[in-house]
């Protein structure tokens, strides 16, 4: 079985595919479990390497549709397309983000559709798709309004990644991501950023910056769970999924202010770093414009896994990303 994730060079898709190459099967599209015997990692710089022999990784475009169109080939299974232009960068720049996450999308959709092999597809879409007066707490019945460029855009890709499953091009599923912390390295243009460096950079010794105010609430869900919701996701039969193939995940609501408590929980022996609280409107608007918790019966029926609290979160960041030895 041949598998692509392209974004395999960031933190989730290293983690997807480590965590792939541990299962060492996939569901293929007959629905058989499946050896996986090449994994590709497509990102827009060579992903780092992993030693293992059924791994390869591809620099290029997700954009240049010919690019795609060599990458997923008719030996092809399995897609995790996972590549984006983060929310604040896709809003600062307009153009970018509509090539990258609707051209980019479309390309590996019109790639998958010639194979004419009807690859499983599991497509990362976000709760960013949600806005204007929303509810407490976001469910199955919301009705997506986006209120980004980003929102937009992944709104567009589940709506795609539907139809293409309608017409019997792909076997095509889209997971609503809700903020994935702790996310390991650095700072990004995302506008959900803080929600990892206020305990990333602290954890470190390094001071954070938190741009929103210490009420502001985020819907959470940590690393190792977005993974094995991912595979869950490509596992299930389509038939579960029933004719709307977008599944919402449950992202429990922690503010900043709670945060920041967490750290002096669980923060052992180490010396902490500070929490700057400084002020940024443009970014408080954008993340007051997302849900501030999430709750998914349909994610629940099909066993999709929930973050306990951001204590757990924590300490999964602490044993994954900073123990060493």
């Amino acid at each position: 079985m041949r598998v692509v994730i392209t974004g395999g060079g960031g933190f989730l898709g290293q983690k997807l595919a480590r965590r792939l190459l541990d299962k060492g099967t996939l569901a293929g599209p007959d629905g058989r479990q499946t050896e996986i015997g090449e994994l590709i990692l497509f990102d827009q710089v060579t992903p780092r390497p992993i030693a293992d022999r059924r791994v390869r990784g591809i620099p290029g475009d997700v954009a240049d549709a010919k690019q795609i169109a060599n990458l997923i080939t008719p030996a092809t299974a399995s897609i995790f397309h996972l590549a984006s232009v983060v929310s604040a960068g896709a809003e600062a720049d307009f153009d970018l983000g509509y090539r990258v996450n609707l051209d980019g999308t479309r390309n590996v959709l019109e790639a998958a559709r010639a194979t004419s092999a009807k690859p499983r597809l599991v497509f990362t879409s976000s709760i960013a798709t949600y806005g204007g007066g929303l509810p407490d707490v976001v469910t199955d019945e919301t009705p997506q309004r986006p209120e980004t460029s980003y929102g937009t855009q992944k709104a567009i890709g589940e709506a795609l990644v539907n139809d293409y499953s309608r017409k019997g091009f792909i076997d095509g599923r889209s997971v609503r991501l809700p903020t994935i912390t702790i996310r390991p390295g650095k700072p990004n243009k995302a506008a959900s950023t803080w929600a990892s460096s206020i305990m990333r950079e602290p954890l470190q010794g390094e001071d954070a910056i938190c741009p929103v105010t210490p009420e502001t609430p985020m819907a959470c869900l940590g690393p190792r769970r977005c993974v094995e919701n991912l595979i869950r996701v490509h596992e299930v039969a389509a038939e579960a999924l029933g004719s709307h193939r977008s599944t919402l995940l449950t992202g429990i609501p922690v503010t900043a202010g709670e945060m920041e408590k967490a750290l002096h929980r669980n923060a052992g022996n180490r010396k902490l770093g500070r929490v700057i609280w400084q002020h940024d409107p443009d970014i408080q608007r954008i993340v007051d414009g997302w849900p501030k918790a999430t709750r998914s019966d349909k994610a629940a029926k099909l066993g999709m896994e929930v973050q306990p609290d951001v204590d757990t979160m924590i300490r999964e960041f602490i044993e994954d990303e900073l123990t060493t030895g």
